[in-house]
Formats: structure tokens, C-alpha cells, sequence
């Protein structure tokens, strides 16, 4: 089958066999990296990206299935060489150990971020629900998102992506 997805602003246009997964597609089509693969199971949420603006986990969908969507991964996220403020507050805060589980909360938080400005820290955890982390613990993730959220009302064109 034919897809065309849109990956960081750039498309890609391939055939592909109907069970190829989507974050096969962005690792191997697109040959970006930075979305993982923990589990392939829907539970860890490693390989979570925004389709369309909705943080969804790429392993439970098939390439065909984001034929036409505007993807956006890890490496999407920051601009002109400025790490994005989420990217920034889980450095800052000391949200990540081994980082595998990052780029997935990550995206979450954007998707977060974007309809919620200024959440709770329930709200935090409530979003990140479906991402684990085996060796950080949540609290300095959620500290990343706080960051990021008081840098985001500061400067709000940067949540945009703009």
C-alpha cells in the first residue's frame, strides 16, 4: 500500500506492506531514531509521537493508518538548534537517567501543554499514566513539565512549535 506522511515538516512517500508499524516507519523509512521501541505492546509508551497533534503510540499504529498525517517526533521538537522548553526542563530538572523512556513523556507533555498552559501536578501525572520509567522516578519528570510549563506561559509562540 501507498502512504504519504508528513515527518518534521518533510514527507515521506513509500509502499509499504499493510502491518508495517508506524514507528517502523519513522525508524526505518524516516531513519529517525529518537522514538523507541520498548515493548510493542502499547504499555510503556517509548514510542509515543503527535499524529496530528494527538500524542499516540506508534507501535499499535500501522503506517497506512497515518497515511496524510502530520507526525511529529523527538527531533521535531526543537528548533533552530534551541531545545524545545520540555526538552529543556527535563535537562534542567534532571527529568532523565538513561533516557529511553524520554522522548515518549516528552510528547506526552506537549500534548499536555498544549490544551492545559498551567496543570497540576495531578494533571502532570494523569497525562504521563500511559509512559514508564524504570530508573528516574516520576518526581523530576513532573518538575520537567512544571519548567517547561512556567517557560511556556513566558514565551507562548514556542508551544506552537513557531
Amino acid at each position: 500500500m501507498h502512504v504519504k506522511i508528513k515527518i518534521n515538516g518533510k514527507i515521506y512517500e513509500r509502499d509499504v506492506e499493510p502491518r508495517l508499524l508506524l514507528t517502523h516507519f519513522i525508524r526505518d523509512v524516516a531513519g529517525l531514531t529518537g522514538t523507541h521501541i520498548g515493548c510493542e505492546t502499547s504499555i510503556c509508551g517509548a514510542c509515543t509521537v503527535l499524529a496530528n497533534g494527538l500524542a499516540v503510540k506508534s507501535c499499535t499504529m500501522f503506517a497506512v493508518q497515518s497515511d496524510g498525517a502530520d507526525v511529529v517526533t523527538i527531533e521535531g521538537m526543537a528548533k533552530d538548534g534551541q531545545l524545545h522548553p520540555l526538552q529543556e526542563g527535563f535537562w534542567e530538572e534532571h527529568g532523565l537517567q538513561c533516557g529511553y523512556c524520554t522522548p515518549g513523556m516528552i510528547m506526552c507533555s506537549h500534548q499536555l501543554l498544549s490544551r492545559n498552559a498551567s496543570p497540576s501536578e495531578t494533571e502532570i501525572r494523569e497525562a504521563l499514566g500511559g509512559n514508564l520509567c524504570r530508573c528516574t522516578g516520576y518526581q523530576n519528570i513532573v518538575k520537567a513539565v512544571q519548567y517547561a510549563s512556567r517557560k511556556l506561559r513566558l514565551a507562548p509562540k514556542v508551544a506552537a512549535g513557531d
